[in-house]
C-alpha cells in the first residue's frame, strides 16, 4: 500500500479514529531506532568450541571419517 493510498484510507475514518491514528503514528516516530547490528570479525571465533575436541587425536578422527566413507552404499 502506498502512502497516498493510506492517506485516502485515513480520510474514510471518523475524527476520533483519525486522532487515534495520529497518536499511534507519533508514538511510532518517537520510538528509539534499533541499533544496527554490530559487525563481527571472523577472528573473534578463534578457539570457540575448542573444548569439544579435547582428547581427540586429529589423525585418528580423519581416519575414522574416511573409513566410514568406504562403507557407504
Amino acid at each position: 500500500m502506498t502512502i497516498q493510498e493510506m492517506i485516502q484510507e485515513a480520510r474514510t475514518l471518523s475524527v476520533e479514529e483519525r486522532k487515534q491514528l495520529i497518536k499511534a503514528l507519533v508514538d511510532i516516530v518517537n520510538e528509539p531506532e534499533a541499533a544496527p547490528p554490530k559487525k563481527r570479525n571472523l577472528l573473534e571465533l578463534a578457539g570457540l568450541g575448542a573444548e569439544i575436541w579435547e582428547g581427540i587425536d586429529p589423525q585418528e578422527y580423519v581416519n575414522q571419517l574416511r573409513s566410514e566413507w568406504d562403507h557407504r552404499p
